[in-house]
């Protein structure tokens, strides 16, 4: 059965840019490693009267750096403007932002979300879209644009304190059309935009460190109307699990409010994550409600055509176009390439790897998937943190391919390398790990496993076929783990034949 709503979603996403100054002064960014509240100020940055700002030339470069990456235009005359609103952790009482003309806007990114089912599924009605539909798209990015964040509030029972210690750090806003109409096709925008800020070294990506958020516009529509309802927006979603959470919930409710003859009401949600629910905060703002008008204490960018492209050079090859080479020069399955390109580091690490190695890509792929991500995600490590050099770990995954080692002693083997370091063919041989590949020797242990039990030899020529699991646990258990598994799985077959009554 067709749906009878679709969803209609944008993001906004809010990156920290990393600079070694704030966006209007000269006062250390790095807010999380500030000795105590309240050191890293000046009186730019927390609003005295008569302070004057300057822009942070790293930032604008960053911030065009982005909008190249995600295929904007970039304006050669941008301005700032001021955000008017009141809250405790805005000290100046506006938000230097950019509104009418911002440094970047009219990009676009390719989307393509896996399914997904993050919403109730309910007679009648289904708000995914049916396969085929609203799979494999391009989501249009509407601006990118400058602006300073807010101080950190801490709220205790009867108060709250303030840090202005990240007050006016650089922030980027990047603003999507309502284009995407999936809880899915929303993750995956935003994981794409996320490991394009992580490769072009703008932003850590560290959600739980509060460095990037998101806040999502939701609204639901009948299928095949253009109309667009009114919309909620949901407030500081700081990771991914949130973010399909949040906005699978709000499409459900929009559309119980509507089946029940009801209406949506404009206005700014927070996100439960321990219910699992969205909040009321506060009615939605239009833009008329932050009372926009340009900042009088900034000049105008002028960015000729010459300073665009010099940052356009230093653009590195971006995750699509990398998994579309691994795709084509290594013959990975596309799942496989997008798994290695989903961090910078771990696809460069592939590369030297696989450039090292004898072995085939697809063999390194499942090394660094299987094995050594395992390693990793047990010891709570990142591949940032890797210091097993390529070469290393190339040997290793070579030895188990030309089956000088089996695999459960590569296992063995790759664990001393991170643990302490070394050289594999030492490591083998210094807890005798080398396989054992004569064909004789193995035919022995299989003649002796099989002889010595009988019942369970008639039990599988019987028809219980899951004892032959039980049987290669023998053989693995005689030699140690070191028998060449395909040498003893054939002979263990040939002796259970042999041996039907």
């Amino acid at each position: 059965m067709r749906p009878t709503y679709e969803p209609v979603i944008g993001l906004e996403i809010h990156a920290e840019l990393i600079t070694n100054s704030k966006m209007f002064c000269g006062c250390s960014a790095d807010y999380a490693s500030a000795p105590e509240p309240n050191t890293n100020i000046c009186p730019v940055c927390t609003g005295l009267p008569g302070a004057l700002p300057v822009a942070n030339r790293k930032a604008i470069e960053l911030a065009a750096l982005v909008g190249l990456a995600l295929n904007c235009s970039v304006n050669k005359h941008n301005t700032f403007a001021r955000k008017n609103y009141y809250y405790p952790d805005l000290p100046k009482g506006y938000q230097i932002s950019q509104y009418e003309l911002p440094i970047c806007e009219n990009g676009w990114l390719e989307v393509n979300p896996s399914p997904l089912t993050p919403l109730p599924k309910r007679e009648g009605n289904n708000s995914l879209p049916p396969e085929g539909e609203g799979r494999g798209m391009r989501v249009r990015v509407r601006r990118v644009h400058i602006e300073e964040d807010t101080a950190k509030l801490f709220h205790e029972k009867n108060y709250a304190l303030v840090d202005f210690n990240r007050a006016g750090v650089p922030l980027l806003e990047i603003v999507s059309e309502p284009d995407m109409r999936s809880a899915e096709a929303a993750l995956d925008y935003a994981t794409k935009v996320r490991a394009i800020l992580r490769y072009l070294g703008v932003n850590s990506g560290d959600m739980e460190k509060g460095v990037l958020r998101f806040e999502a516009n939701v609204s639901v529509r009948p299928v095949g109307s253009d109309e667009l309802r009114t919309r909620t927006e949901i407030k500081n979603l700081n990771s991914f699990r949130a973010l399909t959470r949040a906005i699978a919930y709000e499409i459900e409710r929009q559309i119980q409010i509507y089946e029940s003859g009801g209406a949506v009401v404009q206005e700014t949600l927070g996100w439960d994550d321990v219910r699992g629910v969205t909040t009321s905060q506060r009615s939605k703002e239009e833009a008329h409600d932050y009372r926009y008008f340009p900042e009088p204490d900034l000049p105008p960018l002028q960015l000729s055509d010459e300073w665009i492209e010099s940052i356009r050079t230093r653009l590195p090859e971006l995750p699509e176009a990398k998994t579309a080479r691994f795709i084509s020069d290594f013959g990975l399955a596309p799942s496989e390439a997008r798994f290695l390109t989903s961090e910078r580091t771990l696809a460069d690490y592939f590369e030297r790897v696989a450039a090292k190695a004898k072995s085939p890509a697809k063999t390194v792929h499942s090394w660094i998937a299987g094995e050594f991500m395992r390693y990793l995600n047990d010891s709570g490590l990142s591949i940032d943190d890797v210091t097993l050099a390529p070469e290393t770990l190339a040997k290793l995954i070579d030895m188990v391919t030309d089956k000088t080692i089996g695999a459960s002693a590569g296992k063995t083997v790759l664990t001393e390398l991170f643990k302490n370091g070394g050289d594999p063919a030492q490591i083998v041989k210094e807890k005798n790990l080398l396989q054992l590949t004569d064909v004789n020797a193995i035919q022995e242990i299989v003649t002796k496993i099989l002889n010595d039990n009988p019942k369970e030899v008639d039990e599988y020529n019987a028809g219980k076929e899951a004892l032959f699991q039980w049987f290669m646990g023998q053989v693995a258990r005689a030699t140690k783990g070191k028998a060449d598994p395909n040498v003893a799985k054939e002979l263990m077959v040939k002796g259970l034949e042999e041996r039907k009554k």
